[in-house]
């Protein structure tokens, strides 16, 4: 929803947002791999990093800045990524889903960047474009879903399994669930969980879902009341909307959204709170239990050396916790129940084995009704005429057939507010 780089994290959570996308005011920072000037870097808003060990230069597109946490993963990450392989790199933030990034991909291009990333789903048709003015240089879209259907050589996705991270995320939410039963505090009828989502798109279905599943596997009876604020960052939006949830009578909130708005909610409440994309400890001690995110620097380490080796790149590329891409944050032992580390530990051993599913269609239904097919629009394509049988041997088979998420069930036990764009 991977983050070895967890100290740069804890400096700006504070401030920041949990969750995928949105932005203006384009502001460019520049790290020049070479040795430079102190001065002129910090006259120009650079850092100067380690001298270069090859000529490869990479360039990034972020919808927010650090600000953001989801943006803020994608900034530490491709620091750490570059760092490790001595290439110089150049980041732009603030940059929205618009025209705004073809010109800034170009302008990377142009500067003499060899591989291009963007972090943001509505990057997509713009890096597209620059893919095929460009095509010398290689484009890399994250949470996109074009790859495989463009067909443009230079042009791929790369997204991460982030739903296990969620399910984890959720046995930790069903853990405190199952602990405010036991000490009376809530009866099992009780048990609801508040979600404050972005948009209605698959990838933020796919999360609270898999977050859901998790807590259900812990407290069976738990429900899920979801609402939306369409908006990637909208700090006042998600607040209210957490607080309406516990208003509403939820218990335990989570998020798919990037800012500090809905765990500052759950402070002020006293209401337990899973937040999304880094940990939020230092401004929630006392509510936050938990995090999922996505490490991107396994991806970026891979695309990058593709370049610096002059091999392939897949179309499209999932990370999974096998390849470090998908990680929890430590676990908040003052909030959290016992024996909740070795609940994850557990079930995440499972999902690694490949005994555990998180979307296994034993555990869930639909309209009262188990799946044993669902055929999934993953191809994009609009001469495409047919779609995708992605149930098989038991489960959902999530992010196989393109690396963005496609779950777009709507299960029983969760309740949707509403639907804001």
């Amino acid at each position: 929803m991977k983050k070895k780089v967890a100290a740069l994290l804890a400096m700006a959570m504070i401030t920041a947002a949990l969750g995928a996308c949105g932005g203006s005011s384009a502001q460019t920072t520049t790290a020049a791999a070479a040795a430079g000037s102190t001065a002129a870097a910090a006259e120009s808003n650079a850092e100067t990093k380690a001298e270069a060990k090859s000529d490869v230069k990479v360039g990034f597109i972020c919808l927010h800045d650090e600000n953001s946490t989801y943006d803020l993963n994608f900034i530490n990450a491709a620091k750490a990524a570059c760092e490790k392989l001595g290439v110089a790199y150049e980041i732009k933030t603030n940059i929205p889903e618009g025209q705004e990034c073809y010109n800034a991909a170009a302008e990377l291009a142009d500067s003499g960047c060899s591989i291009v990333f963007a972090d943001s789903f509505g990057h997509e048709d713009y890096m597209i474009e620059a893919a095929k003015e460009f095509p010398e240089v290689q484009f890399c879209h994250a949470t996109g879903t074009k790859a495989h259907t463009e067909n443009v050589e230079n042009y791929h996705n790369a997204f991460a399994s982030i739903y296990e991270g969620r399910y984890l995320a959720g046995v930790a939410a069903g853990k405190k669930l199952e602990q405010m039963i036991a000490d009376g505090k809530i009866t099992e009828d009780q048990a609801k969980i508040g979600y404050v989502g972005a948009f209605t798109y698959a990838e933020v279905i796919s999360g609270y879902t898999s977050f859901f599943l998790g807590a259900r596997s812990v407290v069976p009876s738990a429900t899920m009341d979801v609402t939306f604020t369409g908006s990637w960052y909208d700090e006042t939006a998600e607040k209210e909307g957490a607080t309406k949830l516990i208003n509403d009578g939820c218990v335990l909130i989570s998020q798919h959204a990037d800012s500090m708005g809905a765990p500052t909610a759950c402070e002020i409440a006293g209401v337990p709170d899973v937040s999304y994309n880094g940990s939020t400890l230092d401004a929630c001690p006392n509510t936050y239990i938990v995090s999922s995110r996505i490490d991107w620097t396994p991806f970026y380490e891979h695309a990058i050396k593709a370049v610096m080796e002059g091999s392939k790149i897949e179309a499209d590329w999932t990370g999974t916790l096998k390849t470090g891409s998908v990680l929890l944050t430590d676990l908040n032992t003052k909030v959290a129940a016992d024996g909740t580390q070795e609940a994850i530990d557990e079930a995440a051993k499972k999902l690694e084995s490949g005994e555990l599913h998180v979307f296994d269609v034993t555990k869930f239904t639909v309209d009262g009704k188990h799946l044993d097919s669902y055929m999934a629009d993953v191809d994009t394509d609009p001469e495409f005429k047919g779609d995708t049988e992605v149930i098989a041997d038991g489960y959902f088979h999530e992010s196989e057939y393109r690396s963005a998420p496609y779950f777009d069930l709507k299960i029983d036990g969760i309740k949707l507010l509403d639907t804001a764009q």
